[in-house]
């Protein structure tokens, strides 16, 4: 392999935003099942991109976040809430809307919004 590839595959590595992980093993690494993942995505606070075969996939930046709402999970924070409270701060200025997205009821669950 040319040094160029060897580096540029390091370079991945260490790239926090470089989708890395699949589904199922983000799940086993932060304790949840992967329905919490598709949740915190329905949520929108956790937007995995896809590989090409259609799979989630996270990097370390966005396991960081699962990680911390699995945490205020486990600690008795409602999902909803703890998707509101760990919104990356790039994403600060979407709190609003989210916060609104998050308070209608959902389609298919009754209407009763929980």
């Amino acid at each position: 392999m040319p040094p160029e590839s060897t580096s540029h595959a390091g370079d991945r590595l260490d790239d926090d935003d470089h989708p890395a992980h699949a589904t199922g093993r983000v799940a086993e690494m932060i304790g949840a099942a992967p329905g919490f993942l598709r949740t915190i995505g329905a949520a929108r606070l956790v937007t995995p991109p896809r590989s090409e075969g259609g799979r989630r996939r996270y990097s370390r930046y966005r396991l960081r976040i699962a990680a911390r709402a699995r945490e205020l999970v486990d600690g008795g924070t409602p999902i909803d809430a703890a998707c509101r409270i760990v919104i990356p701060e790039g994403r600060r200025e979407e709190a609003p809307r989210l916060d609104e997205e998050l308070r209608r009821p959902a389609v298919g669950r009754g209407g009763t919004g929980s």
